[in-house]
């Protein structure tokens, strides 16, 4: 019974490690109230592409996803953008261009995966 129990326990301690190591969903409030603590850092966000941009023959494509909190802007090299209106799950890297005064200037988000969802 001891055996048993050492090999659940190891299981289930492998488990909560592992999903905690995932890409964790996060608001878009909270990237934008602090985005030095996800700064290059995986994160998973969810929400509705309010503004799509791209340009043929480039290969980023720019588009804004709002999940009710706020908005960010996601970077993407995977083909085409998002439909407007498309409800989506992005994960990838926070980024920003600079900081100026104290504020994030240019928060994206640089996308590593993505499903549309229906």
């Amino acid at each position: 019974m001891t055996k048993l129990f050492r090999v659940w326990a190891v299981v289930i301690l492998t488990a909560v490690l592992a999903a905690g190591c995932a890409a964790r969903g996060v608001r878009i409030s909270q990237l934008k109230d602090r985005p030095d603590k996800y700064e290059r850092k995986s994160v998973s966000v969810e929400g509705v592409v309010t503004k799509s941009w791209g340009i043929p023959l480039v290969p980023y494509q720019l588009y804004s996803v709002d999940d009710g909190s706020g908005e960010i802007t996601v970077l993407s090299r995977a083909g085409r953008s998002p439909h407007t209106g498309s409800r989506v799950k992005v994960n990838g890297r926070v980024n920003e261009l600079g900081v100026f005064g104290g504020r994030s200037i240019g928060l994206h988000l640089q996308e590593n995966d993505r499903k549309i969802k229906s």
